[in-house]
C-alpha cells in the first residue's frame, strides 16, 4: 500500500495553507481555493414586455401572451425567481438571484433568463423553421396529413419505404407556396419546433453509403419568428 506524503494528504483534503508545503503546493492550494470560492449574491433582471403575463409558482414559470400559454420548470436550479416593478420606469421585471453560488450556479442565471426570453418570444411572435429537400436524382415526395400534424416522406433515394413523422404537441407543418421543395414548421415552443425539425431530418439519414457523396435529405434552411415574416 502506498503511503501518502504530507503534501499529498493535505492537497487531497483541501488544506493547502500548511507551512510544510513547497512553493508549488502553495500555488496549487491558491488555485483550488479560488476555484471553490462562492459569490455571496449574483443577480440579473430582464424586462417583461406589455401584453405578457408571467406567473411564478415554486420555480415553475408560466408565461401567457397573445399566442397562448407556455410554462417551464426550473426546480433543478438552485436559483430564486422574483417579479418586481422598476421604480423609475414602472416596467415589470423578472429578477433571478443566486445566493452563495459557484461559477456554474452564477452561469445558470443567464441560462434561465434565456429560457424565459424564449418563452416570451414564443407567446408573442411564435417560431418558424424552414426545411428544404435536397436530392441529386430521386425527387423526395412529401404528403402532409392529420390536420398538418404529420408528414409522410416517399421516394427517398428511390426507396419504397414510407417514412412517417408525427409533429410534437403544438407544432404544425405545411408545404411552402412560394418556394419549391420547402417545408414550414410553426409553433410557440422553440424546443418542440426544433425537435420536430430534427425528427424529420433524422428520418432521412443516408445509410450504408458515403455521406460525402450522397447528400440527399431534408435540412433546416432558416430559423425565424412567425410575426417577423408576416
Amino acid at each position: 500500500m502506498k503511503m501518502l506524503t504530507v503534501k499529498e494528504t493535505e492537497l487531497g483534503l483541501g488544506f493547502c495553507g500548511s507551512s510544510s508545503l513547497s512553493v508549488g503546493g502553495e500555488e496549487e492550494g491558491r488555485y483550488y481555493r479560488e476555484r471553490k470560492m462562492k459569490t455571496i449574491l449574483s443577480s440579473e433582471t430582464m424586462d417583461i414586455p406589455d401584453g405578457v403575463k408571467v406567473k411564478i409558482n415554486a420555480k415553475v414559470i408560466e408565461v401567457e401572451g397573445p399566442r397562448g400559454k407556455l410554462s417551464r420548470d426550473f426546480k433543478h436550479l438552485n436559483l430564486d425567481f422574483h417579479l418586481m416593478t422598476d421604480e423609475e420606469t414602472g416596467k415589470r421585471k423578472l429578477k433571478i438571484d443566486a445566493w452563495f453560488g459557484s461559477r456554474k450556479t452564477s452561469a445558470a442565471i443567464r441560462t434561465a433568463l434565456s429560457h424565459v426570453g424564449n418563452l416570451i418570444t414564443g407567446v408573442t411572435k411564435g417560431y418558424r423553421y424552414k426545411m428544404r429537400f435536397v436530392y441529386a436524382h430521386f425527387p423526395i415526395n412529401a404528403s402532409i396529413g392529420n390536420n398538418n400534424k404529420a408528414i409522410e416522406i416517399r421516394n427517398f433515394l428511390g426507396e419504397k419505404k414510407v417514412r412517417k413523422v408525427d409533429m410534437l404537441d403544438g407544432v404544425t407543418v405545411i408545404r411552402s407556396d412560394k418556394v419549391k421543395d420547402e417545408l414550414v414548421l410553426d409553433g410557440n415552443d422553440i424546443e418542440l419546433v426544433s425537435r420536430s425539425a430534427a425528427l424529420i431530418n433524422q428520418k432521412c439519414h443516408v445509410k450504408n453509403k458515403d455521406i460525402r457523396k450522397f447528400l440527399d435529405g431534408i435540412y433546416v434552411s432558416e430559423k425565424s419568428t412567425i410575426l417577423g415574416e408576416e
